[in-house]
């Protein structure tokens, strides 16, 4: 099971110092403002940790030291190196830190290709400290067993436990150093130390390691997470350890925070702002992303020409697609296709959603291609409201929220505003193979699951399917929640508001719940009117199922349909904990649990996935009720707006205006609180407005 870092413990041998979690490698470095994080295995000690003084006699000469071979297996002597070797020589040496310490400390050194790395044991995942070998200018013998590795910035010695064992090891660093001087190695290598290669790092800067303090240098590049102790550190490439993505896990914490997860550590991150943690986890997202690439589908989704090209900016080999909109995008323009929300533009990756691509969905992205679906959305694009690979973010979301959720530069189909015809043309449609038809019928308003008429096959994926059309059952299935586009008229007098949930939430578990209702629960609801259900939150839907076992929701609720949740008081229902949910269709969902904790996590992670950014500041409050109301305050009561509000005891906190500014009314203050209208219409009177 995976360990998580909550360092509340103290490194226990060697002096104590101001920073209590510094390692025994830098307690003597200290005059040099050095300090390491104290990892054990790449994480702090943790009171079960081994000692760091480990003991010369426990091991013996014959296993303080291997040498790898190209094949695998142990050779007495180093090696000629291969370029691609994982691992080139480890052992057992001993270290001290610099400034003339003559504490040692037993570590296991580590050495390939690219890095110099040293762990506490053998058996650690995550090193105290790698060194890039293309920083290493020499290595010298130093006196008894000792030899120095000198580098660009710092040197570091090692002790050897016999002077032959020394001189395998100072061979086989020359020999890197002189393949590296001879220009032999034709490998690119991951150079921070001269920042040789800054295209390859996608994010960095300063994270706080929960409980840990100064805060590390944090770089996410490809498909590795480097720790630094600071930024100096980072430019000479010398650092604490590296993280492989391909078995890594990012899941959202409170506030500020996330966690970064393997089988072996987890890494609980705190950022400086939500913003910044949301950068940082879609960072980190993509680096297991490119970790668990695989370029099959792509391969195979670019072998149609107008596929290598972005559909909406052109920038080639785009690695992206809305599997809805059928259009291959890059990267750039998938982040604004994934801000309109899964109802608009369902995004997914050609390389590393490997399960999503269905051999049908292929062929149908074959089939389509970006110029057919380009030929319907882009049918009317005015050159000046096109965008490039050069755009900004804003441009881009202007002309991709255009384009798809308003469908401004879309063609018309001929039946376009005449819904009892464009559903005959849809159900005619899917009984052939003119898949891009079937697409202009949808987004100009056909119904994926109108009645065809026909009892045996009632609805157009029946359809399809007897007709044997496999690629349209796949176009209906891919668009059964998909809005259609339109544009908003500003004259309306309700002005709506539209939000997406962000895709980082997610949650799952059992809860317990009742029938759905279309009355206020007004009864004390028993234990037996309870079921217990199988959860599910993700992608802005929350699912239920009969048991963990199915596959088969037993009932769907998308939270952009949510107006608002209510958390009853303890002991209101059998359950002592219980919630209920409140949608547009005026439908109630109760559930229940016994579990204190179940109730928080599920609370906070829907109310997170449908109260929106600019209101985020009400999720904070520990609120009885939170959601969104038709509201008109006293300096325009002729146009209704929607806002987000939350009830807190005696408090009624809100955000209105599509601002963030949080702002609050003290009930007990009020100077009328009245229900208006057949009871439609709550007014507030305060000394103010």
């Amino acid at each position: 099971m995976a360990e998580k870092y909550e360092f509340d413990s103290l490194v226990r041998d060697g002096p104590k110092c101001m920073n209590e979690y510094l390692s025994d490698d830098d307690l003597n470095e200290d005059e040099h403002n050095y300090e390491e994080v104290p990892m054990n295995g790449g994480g702090y000690l943790t009171d079960d940790s081994p000692s760091i003084l480990q003991s010369s006699s426990s091991f013996s000469s014959s296993e303080s030291s291997s040498v790898y071979s190209t094949s695998g297996s142990i050779s007495s002597d180093a090696p000629e190196l291969p370029h691609y070797s994982p691992i080139i020589k480890a052992g057992w040496l001993d270290k001290n830190p610099p400034q003339g310490s003559y504490i040692y400390q037993k570590r296991w050194v580590k050495l390939d290709n690219d890095y110099l790395r040293y762990y506490d044991t053998d058996k650690d995942m995550y090193s105290k400290r790698f060194i890039p070998t293309s920083s290493i200018t020499r290595v010298t013998n130093i006196g008894d067993q000792k030899f120095e590795v000198i580098t660009v910035n710092r040197n570091f010695v090692f002790r050897a436990e016999s002077d032959a064992e020394r001189s395998r090891w100072v061979k086989v660093l020359h020999q890197i150093i002189d393949r590296r001087k001879s220009g032999d190695s034709e490998r690119t290598h991951f150079c921070l130390h001269n920042i040789c290669n800054i295209e390859t790092v996608d994010k960095s800067g300063y994270l706080e390691l929960r409980g840990c303090k100064p805060k590390l240098y944090v770089v996410v590049s490809g498909d590795k997470v480097f720790l630094y102790k600071n930024y100096d550190d980072y430019k000479s490439g010398i650092g604490i350890t590296s993280i492989e993505m391909n078995l890594g896990n990012v899941k959202d914490s409170d506030r500020r925070s996330f966690d970064l997860t393997t089988p072996y550590k987890t890494f609980s991150f705190i950022a400086d702002t939500d913003t910044e943690k949301d950068d940082w986890m879609e960072a980190m997202l993509q680096s297991i992303g490119d970790a668990l690439s695989n370029t099959e589908v792509a391969e195979r989704i670019w072998e149609e020409k107008s596929n290598r090209t972005c559909a909406d900016c052109g920038d080639t080999k785009p690695e992206w697609a809305s599997v809805n909109l059928c259009v291959v995008i890059c990267k750039k323009c998938a982040g604004e296709h994934r801000s309109l929300g899964p109802n608009i533009s369902k995004v997914r990756s050609l390389k590393m959603d490997r399960k999503i691509w269905t051999e049908e969905l292929i062929q149908l992205f074959q089939q389509i291609g970006n110029c057919k679906a380009n030929m319907f959305w882009a049918a009317n694009v005015p050159p000046s409201e096109a965008i490039d690979c050069e755009s900004s973010s804003r441009e881009r979301r202007r002309f991709i929220t255009a384009k798809y959720k308003e469908g401004k530069y879309r063609r018309y189909h001929l039946l376009f505003g005449n819904q009892e015809a464009l559903n005959k043309a849809l159900c005619a449609a899917v009984e052939t193979s003119d898949v891009a038809e079937t697409l202009s019928l949808l987004f100009c308003g056909a119904e994926v699951g109108c009645f065809s008429g026909d009892p045996r096959y009632p609805n157009p994926s029946a359809l399809a399917e007897e007709a044997g059309q496999r690629l349209q059952k796949e176009l209906l299935a891919q668009n059964r929640s998909s809005e259609i586009p339109r544009l908003e008229s500003t004259r309306d007098t309700v002005v709506k508001q539209y939000y997406m949930p962000p895709q980082s939430i997610t949650c799952n578990g059992f809860l317990y719940k009742t029938a759905s209702m279309v009355r206020p629960v007004t009864e004390k609801r028993a234990k037996e009117d309870f079921s217990r259900r199988w959860c599910v939150l993700n992608d802005g839907v929350f699912s239920y199922y009969e048991s963990d076992k199915n596959s088969t929701p037993n009932g769907e609720l998308k939270m952009r349909e949510v107006v608002c949740l209510s958390v009853n008081k303890r002991d209101t229902h059998g359950y002592e904990r219980t919630f209920e949910i409140y949608t547009e269709s005026e439908r109630l969902y109760l559930f229940g649990t016994d579990s204190a904790d179940t109730m928080e996590e599920w609370v906070k992670s829907i109310a997170k996935s449908f109260v929106p950014r600019t209101a985020e500041a009400l999720v904070d409050h520990d609120f009885e009720r939170i959601g969104r109301l038709q509201y008109k305050d006293g300096l325009n009561l002729e146009c209704a707006k929607v806002g987000w509000f939350a009830l807190t005891n005696s408090t009624l906190f809100y955000c209105i205006d599509d601002t963030e500014k949080e702002e609050a009314i003290q009930l007990r203050k009020l100077q009328e609180l009245s229900i208006q209208s057949d009871n439609e219409v709550l007014v507030l009177v305060e000394g103010r407005r």
